[in-house]
């Protein structure tokens, strides 16, 4: 069974005209997914995170911020990336809440489950926004995952073009958590080296411009694959970024369509294994709208004949 997970309110997050994380990605994303070939998917309405689930990652501090940021026109600056409007606040909520209700969902009853969902999360430490993101919704997973139902061992697996600086920091010290990137470097956030490694528990694996389908599934089979099966995660939760994608304006990695199914169904792999089966995966980046379209299905096409 394959859940999808989303929320009106995650289109009213809107950092401005010209903001490359725009409503209009998750328009993208429903469409390509209302379609006959997803008729099965099982369309779940988000809720929205508790504060107890955000303290597990994030300071309160930084929650109060976020949450009493309603402007009522216009946007707010948080950093040189990150604003949010009337509408962002409920949209983190939300985003992160489906994130915990899909983890829910998997460990009770089986399955796979994609949050089509926004703002993205991966960017975002402990205690600040950055980089488009607000609230770390997988990392919220990964915690909720630990702390509400006992599992000891959640591998995260990030294949966004940027690295998941927020997700590396959150869980540099947690040995229960093994968290697994592909990325482009040199590139934003400027992290995510090879001598980047918690304790034992980071695995980054970066790619360099210009690199392709080639580059990606050799790293991916040769390295990181194996790592996650060494690993047995009784949960595999998937950062899932498109921006790899040769069309992406924000990067210069040249992945297809076919790359995001082709690395789906090796992460299916790795759950079935290991997991019962069971995969959160969560939407991150992503900028050209019709390329991010065609990932999304590939992925989720991937998931949905899991």
């Amino acid at each position: 069974m394959l859940r999808l997970y989303t929320h009106a309110h995650c289109l009213q997050h809107d950092p401005g005209p010209d903001h490359a994380e725009s409503p209009a990605r998750l328009r993208a994303v429903l469409q390509a997914l209302d379609h006959d070939r997803f008729a099965a998917l099982d369309r779940i309405e988000a809720p929205r995170a508790t504060r107890e689930q955000l303290l597990r990652v994030h300071t309160a501090e930084h929650i109060d911020r976020i949450l009493g940021i309603v402007p009522e026109s216009g946007t707010v600056r948080l950093d040189e990336d990150t604003l949010m409007s009337h509408g962002s606040a409920e949209a983190a909520l939300r985003a992160a809440g489906a994130a915990v209700a899909a983890v829910d969902a998997v460990l009770s009853g089986g399955g796979q489950a994609f949050c089509a969902v926004r703002p993205p999360g991966h960017h975002a430490p402990p205690d600040r926004a950055m980089g488009f993101c607000l609230f770390n919704n997988i990392a919220v997973a990964a915690t909720h995952a630990m702390a509400a139902h006992g599992l000891k061992r959640v591998a995260i697996a990030d294949f966004d073009v940027h690295h998941g600086n927020g997700t590396q920091d959150i869980f540099a010290k947690e040995s229960r958590v093994l968290f697994i990137s592909s990325h482009q470097m040199p590139l934003y956030p400027d992290s995510g080296r090879e001598d980047e490694r918690g304790v034992g528990n980071i695995v980054n694996a970066p790619l360099s411009p210009g690199d392709g389908s080639y580059e990606f599934r050799e790293l991916w089979e040769g390295a990181l694959i194996p790592r996650l099966h060494a690993f047995k995660p009784q949960l595999v939760l998937v950062s899932a970024g498109f921006d790899a994608h040769r069309n992406d304006p924000l990067a210069d990695l040249r992945l297809g369509s076919e790359d995001y199914a082709w690395i789906t169904s090796r992460l299916l792999d790795v759950a079935h294994a290991h997991a019962e089966g069971r995969l959160v995966s969560s939407l991150e980046g992503g900028y050209n709208l019709l390329a991010l379209a065609a990932s999304v299905a590939a992925h989720v096409g991937e998931l949905l004949d899991a």
